[in-house]
């Protein structure tokens, strides 16, 4: 599970600070390796661009494993629960239509009506589960958005930089400007799994 791009969008283009601008940059060093393949580098060395891993922050987090784990049981439940409802209904109809001989027309068409309303009512009430459990989850994803973007501003302005961007849009980049640990750890401080102000189901 991955945050909406367009909620991190937001919050990423929130973090071009009003920080004191660096020189010039340094001319890199001829017998440096090129950056972005996974080399390390001195981390106290400052960056004006921060990369992020948004997916690895959300799925590493402590708020983003309880929702994830939250979603997947609830889903699971959703999944008997609509396994059974099927073979109930199934043996429901099998019997309506062993007894149709016996029954007369009128009866018959009577209750036939009365069971494919009862069809229809339950696959309502569990598309409706099936919403709130999406609406579960992009409301989860809103407060982690909500949170980041000042999380993101703290860690960029501890570490001397002007732009935080997203690690995929990067043809390369060093490892030592990715913040996405940092950023995982600040988010557990500030708000734990998340569990208290979750919604209910």
């Amino acid at each position: 599970m991955h945050l909406k791009p367009r909620l991190l969008r937001v919050a990423a283009l929130a973090l071009v600070l009003a920080a004191p601008a660096f020189g010039p940059a340094r001319a890199q060093d001829a017998t440096a390796p090129p950056p972005g393949l996974g080399y390390p580098t001195t981390q106290d060395v400052p960056s004006q661009v921060l990369t992020l891993d948004q997916e690895r922050l959300f799925s590493e987090s402590l708020f983003g494993k309880r929702v994830t784990a939250e979603i997947e049981d609830r889903a699971r439940a959703l999944a008997a629960e609509n396994r059974k409802i099927e073979a109930d209904l199934e043996a429901e109809e099998q019997a309506l239509t062993e007894a149709r001989p016996t029954l007369p027309v009128e009866e018959f068409r009577s209750r036939a009506d009365a069971f494919d309303a009862k069809v229809q009512k339950i696959r309502a009430e569990q598309a409706a589960k099936s919403r709130a459990l999406n609406t579960f989850r992009d409301s989860e994803q809103q407060r982690f958005a909500a949170a980041l973007g000042s999380v993101l501003a703290d860690v960029a302005r501890q570490r001397g930089a002007l732009l935080v961007i997203d690690r995929r849009v990067a043809l390369i980049s060093a490892d030592s400007i990715d913040v996405t640990d940092d950023v995982v750890a600040a988010m557990d401080a500030r708000l734990g799994d998340g569990a208290e102000g979750a919604p209910k189901e």
